[in-house]
Parts: structure tokens; sequence; C-alpha cells
């Protein structure tokens, strides 16, 4: 288990500054033209167009994906929620992975260390979104203990992964 992840470590040691060009370029605007991130990266268009399928091809591109609007889709407000089970047993853990999956206010769950055992990031439409959101969804999960919420005011920085140098 060791071995694999010092390997998955060190796949970041097989890119090179051209790679690294593509992936933050491609991490700004994955709509852009091949002929566009050729330019900008400063290559001709088919040796950009390969090394962007070998870029997906191993994993470093996962997907591309569109930035929705959530105002315009009704769902402004991000509340941040800190959650606590009661145990942490396999069926409660599954039990809460799924419910969470299947909602779709729950933009992100992270499992964490501290005080409380899950983040979730929740988008919903005002505090009466939010409160719907608890009575007709989170409050139903069976095995959560406790939860304490916080509404984001704003998001100062919201970005992808970040190609180090």
């Amino acid at each position: 288990m060791v071995s694999a992840i010092m390997a998955d470590a060190s796949c970041s040691n097989d890119l090179d500054t051209i790679d690294r060009r593509i992936l933050r370029e491609l991490s700004r605007d994955g709509r852009m033209s091949n002929s566009e991130l050729a330019e900008r990266i400063g290559l001709s268009s088919s040796p950009c167009w390969q090394r962007t399928r070998r870029l997906e091809t191993q994993g470093y591109i996962r997907g591309y994906t569109a930035i929705l609007d959530r105002d315009l889709l009704g769902v402004p407000e991000t509340v941040l929620i800190e959650v606590t089970l009661e145990r942490h047993d396999d069926t409660v853990l599954e039990t809460f992975g799924r419910a969470m999956a299947d909602m779709p206010e729950v933009i992100e769950v992270w499992l964490v260390t501290g005080e409380y055992d899950y983040m979730i990031k929740v988008a919903v439409n005002g505090t009466r979104g939010y409160e719907e959101f608890l009575r007709k969804r989170l409050y139903r999960v069976p095995g959560i203990r406790h939860s304490r919420s916080s509404f984001a005011l704003r998001c100062i920085k919201q970005g992808g992964t970040p190609v180090l140098d």
C-alpha cells in the first residue's frame, strides 16, 4: 500500500513545464480550442493535442465540467455544515455516504479530522431553503448525533486544483 501511495506522489514528477502550462490553462478554461491552447503555451497544434490526450489518458485530466450560476438556478446561499455521527460502524458510514450522494443540495462532503466527522457544503435558497433542507433531508438521515451550520457570507477564492511548479 505504501508503495502505491509513493508511486502516486511521484507521478507529478513526470510532468514537464509544458505539461504544467497545459494543465493551468485548461483549469482556467476547459472549453478553449486546441489551437488556442497551443498558441497560449507556444506549441503547434499537433504536439499540444498529443500532450493533452496523454494527460487525459494518464489521469491528470479527469474530465471537463461547466460552472453553473447558482444565483440563476435559485440556490445562491452556501452553508457549511459540520456533522458528528453517533457511531462509526460500516452501516452508519455507508448509510450516511449514500444519503449525501442522493441529496442534490449537497455540493461537497469531506471526511475530516477534529471535533466533527464530516464537513458538508450545501447550496440553498436562503434560510427558508436551509430549514427545509434540514427538516426534510439532513435530519432524516439515521446516525447523525449533532450538526453545526455556518452560512457563507462571500466566497473569497474558488478554484480547482493547483498546478505547482
